[in-house]
């Protein structure tokens, strides 16, 4: 069985790391694998290639893969004022934990303070 792995975008304190971790959640800050000013192309190719998540707080993601009609990486955006993991960690790693099958098999998860959407891969316009 495939375990969902997280790669955490630059726009995201590496604390996430710890915090995912602590949850029972593989994770890498993008940090300690690329450059710090990758374009978010090149995220995505590392996380596709890696079959990793990308979590981020970056709409640049979600708007790559509608271009694209992109199947894989999928990615996981948090839409929230405050994006430390204290205040929005525990929402972060349930959403995962309830949405792990579909983010494995492609999806863009948006998770904000009221609500938690998933939209499967590829995007369709609506």
């Amino acid at each position: 069985m495939t375990t969902l792995r997280l790669l955490v975008d630059m726009n995201l304190s590496p604390r996430w790391v710890a915090a995912l971790n602590d949850a029972g959640i593989a994770a890498t800050h993008w940090s300690d694998v690329g450059a710090r000013n990758a374009p978010d192309r090149q995220i995505m190719a590392y996380a596709a290639e890696h079959d990793l998540v990308v979590l981020t707080h970056d709409l640049d993601f979600s708007a790559i893969l509608a271009a694209t009609q992109g199947t894989k990486p999928s990615v996981v955006q948090i839409r929230a004022e405050d994006v430390s993991p204290a205040v929005i960690g525990t929402q972060v790693v349930s959403g995962l934990r309830q949405m792990s099958a579909e983010l494995l098999g492609g999806a863009l998860l948006t998770i904000d303070t009221n609500r938690t959407r998933l939209r499967l891969l590829p995007l369709q316009t609506q």
